[in-house]
């Protein structure tokens, strides 16, 4: 065990991604916290900005492919500086299908690229796999499609997600409010989720679909989140 109780790790190289909308900055504490068993030089968080997302002009239905180019560039320096260590990805939310359809080695909307051999395990935090959101479903869709039993052959998928908030729409003001962020994802509101995504979103066929309790889907401050020392240690031990 390490000094705080958490269970130390194998020191393969971890890249962090962000989640759609969110940029770079946000995951200096998700970094720090992992920092405890996992040396800090072998941490990285895929640099991503808001204008990732969006584009210039807006282009939202590329975010994919710009972020999926940042996250290739990652890796590659991963592997460069630590040769014949697996990577293991860390993605939250939204950049969870952003790394599965990197992954597939399919062409996406004209990109494609090949490094599933370099990564093994692929963990996401809040990860909706089902969902009616238009530019996710398109991800959703081209995962659906092309994930066969034989990617979990090469690389592992940890889905978590916490429990943490009951939608509903005869409670309270933060019960409304998750019933219909819930009812957004998946076109149902009385659910468990973290407060943006409902638990039963993110169960994928295949991987190891792990649900935790009391953490939160935003990386807002001073919220008990994937991503402070309240939430990686429900999930560390998993990578």
């Amino acid at each position: 065990m390490s000094k705080n109780g958490m269970n130390d790790i194998e020191p393969n190289p971890v890249v962090i991604i962000p989640g759609v909308l969110f940029w770079d900055g946000l995951y200096d504490g998700m970094k720090q916290e992992l920092s405890r068993t996992i040396a800090s030089e072998r941490i990285a968080v895929v640099p991503v900005s808001l204008l990732d997302w969006v584009g210039f002009p807006p282009r939202p239905e590329l975010s994919t492919n710009r972020v999926m180019a940042a996250l290739d560039r990652t890796i590659a320096d991963m592997q460069q500086r630590f040769p014949d260590k697996p990577v293991r990805i860390v993605a939250h939310s939204g950049g969870g299908t952003v790394a599965l359809v990197y992954l597939l080695e399919k062409e996406f909307q004209g990109d494609v690229y090949h490094r599933r051999k370099s990564v093994s395990t692929l963990l996401t935090l809040g990860t909706p796999f089902v969902t009616k959101e238009y530019y996710a479903k398109m991800k959703t869709d081209f995962i659906m499609k092309h994930l066969s039993d034989d990617f979990f052959h090469d690389c592992r998928v940890v889905s978590v997600v916490s429990d943490a908030y009951q939608g509903a729409l005869d409670k309270g003001l933060i019960e409304k409010v998750c019933y219909h962020f819930y009812m957004n994802v998946v076109g149902e509101g009385n659910l468990a989720g973290d407060g943006i995504v409902p638990v039963t979103s993110c169960f994928l066929e295949g991987a190891e679909n792990v649900t935790i309790s009391g953490i939160e889907h935003l990386p807002t401050p001073h919220a008990k989140w994937y991503g402070t020392k309240e939430g990686v240690e429900q999930w560390v031990d998993m990578l």
